[in-house]
């Protein structure tokens, strides 16, 4: 592999990480739309999609760290590619230009919004789910 074949491949697995979040948020946004128009209250239905949702969350997330994994060893290979022995050699400057640039993020961090953010959804759709028995046990006004 040359210096811009890993460069490329940096920025396949970076946006493959975005296609990932993306996929997260529409998933998310689409669960959330779900269950606030539902209008009667349905335990079991909440619960499956509490599940259903946390199995999705898992899965998305197991992907996002190989996908991390992944650019890691990506700027690992960048770091260490050998310009001299290259057909094309990478001039040091471009190197310099290039490389500070290239921080994606831990998967640290990765992992603690993903979870964060499961937790909210869940705890949004329980509350919906909360608010339709409530509203359901009041009396109606006339």
């Amino acid at each position: 592999m040359n210096y811009n074949e890993l460069i490329q491949l940096y920025f396949e697995r970076s946006n493959a990480m975005q296609q990932y979040w993306n996929l997260y948020v529409i998933i998310v946004g689409g669960v959330l739309a779900f269950s606030s128009l539902r209008k009667q209250p349905a335990a079991i239905t909440t619960a499956l999609v509490c599940i259903l949702f946390a199995l999705f969350a898992y899965k998305n997330l197991d992907a996002m760290k190989d996908t991390t994994a992944q650019r890691f060893a990506t700027i690992e290979a960048i770091k260490q590619f050998d310009s001299a022995g290259a057909t094309v050699p990478v001039s040091k400057q471009v190197r310099d230009l290039i490389e500070p640039t290239l921080t994606p993020a831990t998967f640290g961090s990765v992992k603690a919004t993903h979870i964060i953010s499961d937790l909210l959804t869940i705890i949004a759709l329980c509350a919906m789910e909360l608010r339709r028995r409530r509203l359901k046990a009041s009396p109606s006004m006339p």
